[in-house]
């Protein structure tokens, strides 16, 4: 093939919006449409089963073996795909299930201290013990729990804690005794834990090597995005709804950050359905071929050992 027929070859895909010129001096690159096309191809293809990845899960399968706790599973995914693909890694954390009340009893015991027990969705029922500030008697604790009972059954947990916290301050003054005591022993016994973040990233040093010069700006963006969390935790929710791997190019994703690089995500389940997803950050011109099954993959192996615990 000719200079001239492979220059004539590149005006017609640059025509088409496939290339483009960035620079006059510069040579043509892939634009969105151009990598759309292109990553569109190889999810075509049997780009996610091929007899090389076999080492892949061996490899992802140790990495991520069912011995681990939960949070020892989703960190060490969020680092195995950064390290995998020299890019960063992000897991989003499961989110509690909401747990709805349907009955609370408190009972005294020694020492400052109060059986809890609740039962709570359908028919699940937990105990709890919790310490509390003073001793208190039957009565009383039972009249808190009528009272939570009577006003607070079907709501979740954490409202009905934020709701007595409301009623405590706007009521100060008219609150009895009874109140007080259903406010100072519920905001103890029912406050769920929330989780100390919402995904985990690993590898944002990676992508400052894959930078160019000009993109240092664009980086700062993403890497303020990684911390205010909003559009990151948007696209990862999109994510979860999805089937298998998605992939957004560039200004596909709909965010300003996100116009020199691409997110591809999968969702990781366990029996009960979604739990969560994760992805691979890195810029557009990335190895789409390597990391896309390298996403699918530990996903799958993530959500099979997370079944396991």
């Amino acid at each position: 093939m000719s200079p001239a027929t492979v220059r004539n070859i590149m005006s017609e895909l640059e025509e088409l919006g496939v290339l483009s010129s960035p620079h006059t001096s510069a040579g043509r690159v892939p634009t969105e449409l151009g990598y759309r096309l292109y990553v569109d191809s190889l999810l075509a293809t049997s780009v996610m089963e091929r007899p090389d990845h076999r080492h892949l899960k061996k490899e992802l399968r140790q990495l991520l073996a069912p011995e681990q706790s939960s949070q020892e599973l989703i960190a060490q995914a969020s680092k195995t795909l950064a390290e995998l693909t020299r890019m960063a890694g992000l897991v989003a954390v499961p989110r509690r299930e909401v747990s709805t009340l349907r009955q609370v009893e408190f009972l005294p015991l020694s020492g400052k201290r109060v059986l809890v027990v609740l039962v709570v969705n359908r028919s699940e029922v937990q105990n709890r013990i919790i310490h509390t500030d003073r001793d208190y008697d039957g009565v009383e604790l039972r009249q808190a729990a009528n009272y939570i009972n009577h006003t607070y059954a079907g709501w979740d947990l954490n409202s009905i804690c934020d709701g007595l916290l409301d009623t405590m301050n706007t009521d100060r003054q008219q609150m009895d005794a009874l109140m007080q005591t259903a406010v100072a022993v519920a905001d103890k016994a029912l406050r769920t834990e929330r989780p100390d973040s919402d995904y985990v990233v690993s590898g944002e040093s990676n992508l400052i090597q894959t930078a160019e010069a000009e993109n240092l700006g664009q980086l700062r963006n993403l890497f303020d995005a990684f911390n205010h969390k909003r559009d990151i935790l948007h696209l990862l929710e999109r994510s979860m709804k999805a089937d298998g791997v998605q992939i957004f190019i560039g200004r596909e994703s709909g965010f300003q950050p996100f116009e020199d690089y691409s997110l591809i995500s999968a969702p990781y389940t366990t029996d009960d359905g979604p739990m969560g997803v994760l992805a691979v950050v890195g810029p557009t011109r990335m190895d789409y071929g390597k990391v896309i099954p390298t996403v699918d993959i530990t996903a799958k192996i993530l959500s099979a050992a997370l079944t396991q615990l």
